[in-house]
């Protein structure tokens, strides 16, 4: 069975993360993925961790797509762009704004070119606005947000969350703008120019601290792994280790009070409602249920909770997550050998399961230029001498 994106061909100019994580999906679904690289290369060619001088981070966010190299410095290298763009289905780039400008590829003339193309942009703060100009990685647009604010404990300086969410999330933000934008073109045979950027992603999934503040007149702070929504909802400490529930009704916690032999607390005005649970969790509720859990260990816990219908998890390290049964059997784990490295290695799967598609790795990160004959002749009609010429002048690698 063909996969969703069959068909679609993207030029891929993005680099680093989010841009890549973007892509990543599209040619995880089928996407025809030409990654355009820079004579200098992607630079998480250079990020850990690294293997016999190849980076693992690369070979995973860049998987199922094809590699070509061109210097977009040279007039000559601005022309196959071009001729490449009036093929291409999907233009990607994750430059600063001004960027392609800069380099002769303005939008206007990009559409003039190839009306039906869908031209899809991240950025740290978007094409427009008083910070559009700046660079920005996660860190920045996690500070900016007002993530970083809300993320740790409150005797504590704030902290990022660890994995770059601006990055990944922006990348997925625009490969569904993407699908949206090729959706629409079916309809009205028009391309379309997609912004997303890291500031507005982040702020867009601050859930209720948002309206906390818009609504509520509060500004919220931090309250380590405390939800502001929903209580009882954290980390608890059990006789050897810690773990975490969450009570998302008042049915589950009246559930809990049971176990605990604490049914008093049901109708405690206290804590009878979530809106009371929340209002009065700190600071005694969490000694209270602790004052049970501790009597008991975590694989107590976790039979008589899974059985009671509540939500409990261990707090598993790197190790225990990939070993887990359940991302087993969900092909999270995907076996892919690369030929940087020169060896099997694993990187994520695809959380994105369409029954009845290969659930897989079609092809390994490309190494630098690894596609460029191949493509260039593909879509461009080149003979080998005029590649050639490309190649002594150095415009293609």
């Amino acid at each position: 069975m063909k996969k969703p994106l069959d068909g679609v061909m993207v030029l891929d100019l993005t680099q680093a993360y989010s841009g890549p994580f973007c892509t990543m999906h599209l040619a995880d679904q089928g996407a025809e993925v030409i990654k355009v690289e820079s004579p200098r290369g992607d630079q998480s060619r250079t990020w850990g961790p690294l293997k016999n001088g190849y980076s693992a981070y690369y070979a995973y966010i860049n998987r199922n797509k094809k590699g070509i190299v061109l210097d977009l410095k040279k007039d000559k290298g601005k022309k196959i762009l071009w001729d490449l763009i009036k093929k291409a289905d999907v233009m990607c780039e994750n430059f600063r704004p001004g960027t392609l400008e800069r380099l002769g590829f303005p939008y206007a003339e990009i559409e003039k070119v190839n009306p039906k193309l869908i031209y899809a942009s991240i950025s740290g703060y978007g094409l427009n606005g008083p910070l559009s100009n700046r660079p920005a990685y996660d860190i920045v647009t996690q500070a900016m947000s007002g993530m970083m604010s809300v993320t740790g404990y409150s005797n504590q300086p704030g902290v990022k969350v660890g994995p770059s969410i601006a990055d990944n999330y922006s990348g997925t933000y625009l490969s569904l703008g993407i699908c949206m934008a090729l959706y629409q073109r079916e309809r009205t045979g028009h391309g379309q120019k997609l912004d997303v950027a890291m500031l507005d992603t982040l702020f867009s999934i601050m859930e209720n601290y948002v309206v906390m503040y818009t609504v509520g007149n509060e500004i919220p702070g931090r309250r380590g792994n405390i939800d502001s929504g929903i209580a009882p909802f954290d980390s608890y400490q059990a006789a050897d280790g810690e773990f975490v529930l969450g009570c998302g009704t008042d049915k589950m916690w009246a559930i809990l009070c049971k176990l605990m032999n604490k049914e008093e607390l049901i109708e405690n005005p206290l804590y009878r409602t979530n809106d009371d649970r929340c209002r009065n969790y700190e600071p005694n509720l969490k000694e209270i249920i602790e004052e049970w859990s501790k009597g008991k260990t975590v694989a107590e816990l976790e039979s008589i909770l899974v059985e009671a219908g509540i939500p409990f998890g261990r707090i598993n390290n790197i190790k225990q997550a990939c070993t887990l049964k359940q991302i087993a059997a969900r092909n999270m784990l995907w076996q892919v050998r690369d030929p940087g490295i020169g060896e099997i290695i694993e990187i994520p799967g695809t959380p994105i399961k369409m029954h009845g598609t290969v659930d897989n790795v079609s092809n390994p990160a490309p190494l630098m230029g690894q596609d460029t004959t191949a493509v260039l002749k593909k879509y461009l009609d080149l003979t080998d001498v005029e590649l050639q010429c490309l190649l002594d002048e150095d415009i293609v690698q």
